[in-house]
This record gives C-alpha cells, sequence and structure tokens, in this order.
C-alpha cells in the first residue's frame, strides 16, 4: 500500500535533513553523480518521498539533476555565502534593536539564558550544544523582534552554509570566541540599547560571513579576494 499522502510531506523532510546531514559529513560529494534509487536504498525509503525531498533540495540550490544521468551535489559557493549573509545582515541587526527597545522582560531573560547556555556549551567544547544554542539565540532575537518569517528564513540559509562545516575551521576563532562574539549584542539588548545591538549583530554576521567566505573559497581569511567578492556582493 502507498504512504498516506498527508504523511508525504513528514518523510520528505526527513529526507532533506537525511541529505543534508549527508552532504555535511561528506558522505555526498559534489564530484558523483547518484540516482534516486541509490538514495532510496540508502535511507530506506520509496523513490516517491526522495524525489519530492531532492526537488526541495534541488530549490535551495544544493542538488542540479542531469537529465536521465541523476543528480550530483551542489555546495554554496562563496558567493553564494557572500548574499546568504546579505540577506541576514537585512534581517538580524534590525530585529536585535527592535528586542533592545521592545522586548518584555520574559523575553529578554529567555535572551539572558540562551547566551548563559552558549558560554557553558563552549567551556564544555560540545559543537551540537553550541550550536544549537547559537541558533536558538539568534532565533530568539527574530521571532522577539517581530519576524517569525524572517527566523524561518535564517533558519534554511543557516542549514545551506552549514554544509560548508562550522566556521571554526576558517580562522582562529574557537567556541570560546565565537560565543564572546554574541555578548556585545547580548549586553545591549539587555541595556536597551537599540543602536549598540544592531551594531554589535552587524559585526558578528560580518565576522562569520568573511571567514565562510574564505573557506568556501578555499583561502586564508586575509586573503584579499575575500573582501573583494564580500564587498561586491554585500556592499
Amino acid at each position: 500500500m502507498s504512504q498516506p499522502l498527508a504523511d508525504r510531506p513528514t518523510l520528505a523532510e526527513a529526507v532533506v535533513e537525511a541529505m543534508r546531514d549527508g552532504i555535511r559529513d561528506r558522505t555526498f560529494v559534489p564530484e558523483q553523480t547518484y540516482s534516486v534509487q541509490q538514495v532510496a536504498d540508502r535511507l530506506g525509503v520509496s523513490r516517491s518521498p526522495v524525489r519530492e525531498g531532492l526537488l526541495k533540495l534541488e530549490e535551495a540550490g544544493l542538488v542540479q539533476f542531469s537529465r536521465n544521468r541523476g543528480f550530483h551535489v551542489v555546495l554554496p559557493r562563496s558567493r553564494d555565502v557572500a548574499e546568504i549573509f546579505g540577506v541576514r545582515l537585512a534581517l538580524e541587526p534590525a530585529a536585535a534593536a527592535r528586542v533592545a527597545r521592545r522586548g518584555d522582560d520574559d523575553l529578554l531573560a529567555a535572551v539572558r539564558a540562551a547566551m548563559d547556555a552558549l558560554r557553558t556549551a563552549a567551556a564544555a567544547v560540545d559543537d551540537a550544544e553550541f550550536w544549537h544554542h547559537d541558533r536558538e539565540l539568534h532565533r530568539l532575537l527574530l521571532v522577539g523582534g517581530g519576524n517569525p518569517r524572517a527566523a524561518n528564513i535564517v533558519a534554511a540559509l543557516r542549514s545551506t552554509t552549514a554544509l560548508l562545516g562550522p566556521p571554526t575551521s576558517a580562522g582562529p576563532r574557537d567556541l570560546r570566541q565565537i560565543g564572546e562574539e554574541h555578548a556585545p549584542i547580548v549586553e545591549a539588548v539587555l541595556g536597551r540599547d537599540g543602536s549598540g545591538a544592531a551594531a554589535a549583530m552587524t559585526a558578528h554576521l560580518t565576522s562569520t560571513g568573511l571567514l565562510l567566505v574564505a573557506q568556501a573559497e578555499g583561502v586564508p581569511a586575509d586573503h584579499p579576494d575575500v573582501r573583494a567578492i564580500w564587498d561586491d556582493v554585500v556592499g
């Protein structure tokens, strides 16, 4: 019996996540062509949800189909990364400023708790927990700033850049240093300093974005091409 139609989106999303994980850990690599059947066999599902999931990944620019040959993985290029951070810079600093100016006590307490959890995970060198709390802090600021749709957009964009690996591998920052880049944002938000929160968020996103552009380009973070790409795309 075929799977109920109502269940298919859930399974297709599971395929998307499994494929993202496989791209991230290099189970699926750009140099190789894969078939829908190969993925279905690997994941233990039918071809229908695999096709649905792959179409979603194609829309996100992460896979490309070749006629009668299957598909191959497409990792984000340096200009793609710069464009993603350009979108984030258009959304997140303004949201952080709004939280600083309008956030209620419960929201500010949640922001403080997320920062504390980020520091705890960094001290424990727990990558999984660290990135969970990093995403949660950014999500809180976007949703709290009145942008739940923007939070969903940023989550999807972060899923794309995460395929390159963590930005710690692109430069000298460790988890503690990345965590502390969030401290000026949180301090400004808790201090009701909207312009300070926006400036701190801009600095953090710019620092991370430049590192990931360098990682995608395969050059050191201080290579002149990195800033040239950034300035050309982000301005």
